[in-house]
């Protein structure tokens, strides 16, 4: 028997998982302290002993995501050989992240902290460098791909990542919406058809 006013021992790592599908699925505002500390299986007081605040749980959920649900689709932006391939890549791991049974559909990152208000400016900001992150890394790749011959040289690299970070984006609000997979890969395949339009020239 536990000694006399000693804390409940919970799985931290698990926690923080239950709290990052809440959020996920919610979205920063309407997750409330109920839903969180039920779905992590620990009190308030706990909570913040764990955590410190609902925002700094959110910031590590959100870290979380990034380091587990987000991989599949960086690496794959990272590894393949050509640009194409690489814009490609990113877009169909990301369906398929957006569309998988038994998650939330679409992205964390996109949807958790949109629609906060002025209350909440500080989740916002954090929320917009997180989705920022993304798109200093396509266009890396693609000035990569200029580097490499992939890319005409002078190709706008900045309007072609405001294109498919835009896009990406929507995926995950149409993944959110109830589009399927396969209507996903549709809108996908349209995108990789406009790739092979002569790029935009800076």
């Amino acid at each position: 028997m536990s000694p006399r006013g000693r804390p409940r021992t919970f799985d931290r790592g698990k926690a923080l998982h239950a709290a990052m599908v809440v959020f996920w699925e919610r979205g920063f505002e309407a997750a409330s302290m109920s839903d969180l500390t039920q779905a992590m299986g620990i009190n308030s007081p706990s909570l913040y002993a764990a955590f410190k605040s609902k925002e700094d749980l959110f910031r590590e959920a959100i870290e979380l995501y990034e380091n587990t649900e987000a991989q599949g689709a960086r690496r794959a932006l990272a590894e393949e050989p050509t640009a194409r391939d690489a814009i490609e890549a990113l877009l169909r791991e990301s369906v398929l992240s957006f569309t998988a049974e038994g998650k939330p559909s679409g992205c964390m990152i996109v949807l958790a902290a949109t629609n906060c208000t002025s209350d909440h400016e500080t989740i916002r900001d954090f929320a917009l460098r997180c989705r920022k992150r993304t798109e200093v890394a396509i266009q890396a790749r693609l000035d990569r791909g200029v580097a490499e011959g992939d890319l005409r040289p002078g190709t706008d690299t900045r309007r072609v990542t405001t294109f498919y970070g835009t896009l990406l984006n929507g995926l995950s609000v149409q993944a959110r919406d109830g589009s399927t997979r396969d209507q996903l890969h549709a809108v996908v395949d349209m995108a990789m058809a406009a790739w092979d339009a002569p790029q935009p020239v800076g």
